[in-house]
């Protein structure tokens, strides 16, 4: 049975079911892991800078282990699953709404012997197939930006919480001071008409009924991970021949200049965010 998706979310699962993209994120911008790292110099590998982000959240959560269910909101190729289901012992369910990452996610999480650990679902987290109170807790990273409905988001968060639950996450975000009208070319690029922000993601929270545990501002990370990404699309372009179409790439360098330039200019923020649910 088909799924009906919002028309923004629509956008965003087509997109990563392309070829085009499957290949572009698998081979150059992380591999297992397709979010943004965090870097300890500014040349340093992609998918080490992004591993260390997963880490550095993992870190942050206490009490995981193998009695803990969490899901993964936007779980991609299920790097973050694997690891956490791994390291952890916990429980993951890896939502996603692209079949082709599904796939890949599907494969590697059997090779590397975590099926029993990770269950991939296909699916939106604007409303989440899962009964209320579910898990221990919550995960997403760089994938909230997708949803029309980002409230809705973060209300789904709250319902799946057990109490006492934990939330943490990292998004691509504007500056809460970011002026009106100049984020136009990333938002044309990846067809939104906005992003959150730290202040954003809080206020939705509170209201949601979450509290606020912390908030680590990154955001010189995203504009290092934005340069690395382009970087190694450039050194890449002719061994991406014939799985990677010049239109796509092309089109990408120019949005990867958008998201540099933007954040160089203070108008771009990332992070990571912790939030509770009393109980």
């Amino acid at each position: 049975m088909s799924t009906a998706y919002s028309d923004i979310v629509e956008t965003a699962r087509e997109y990563y079911n392309s070829e085009d993209a499957d290949n572009f994120y698998f081979h150059v911008w992380g591999g297992e892991d397709i979010h943004i790292g965090l870097y300890e110099t500014a040349d340093e590998g992609i998918a080490t800078a992004s591993r260390r982000t997963v880490a550095r959240m993992a870190g942050m959560l206490e009490g995981l282990g193998s009695d803990k269910r969490l899901v993964d909101l936007g779980s991609g190729y299920g790097g973050s699953a694997r690891y956490l289901a791994s390291t952890y012992g916990c429980h993951v369910m890896a939502l996603n709404l692209s079949e082709t990452e599904n796939a890949r996610n599907r494969a590697m999480t059997a090779d590397q012997g975590l099926a029993d650990k990770v269950e991939v679902i296909e699916g939106s987290f604007e409303q989440v197939p899962a009964a209320d109170s579910s898990f221990d807790f919550a995960w997403s990273q760089d994938a909230i930006l997708h949803s029309g409905q980002r409230l809705q988001v973060i209300k789904e968060v709250a319902r799946l919480l057990k109490p006492g639950g934990t939330f943490i996450f990292t998004d691509p975000m504007q500056a809460d001071d970011c002026p009106q009208g100049v984020l136009q070319p990333v938002l044309d690029r990846i067809h939104l008409d906005s992003l959150g922000s730290f202040a954003f993601y809080r206020d939705a929270a509170v209201a949601a009924g979450l509290a606020s545990v912390r908030t680590e501002d990154l955001t010189p990370h995203l504009i290092t991970h934005y340069s690395r990404v382009r970087d190694e699309l450039l050194r890449s372009r002719e061994s991406l021949a014939g799985r990677v179409s010049a239109e796509y790439v092309d089109r990408m360098l120019q949005g990867l200049s958008h998201w540099v330039e933007a954040g160089q200019k203070g108008y771009l923020a990332w992070g990571i965010m912790k939030f509770r649910k009393p109980g």
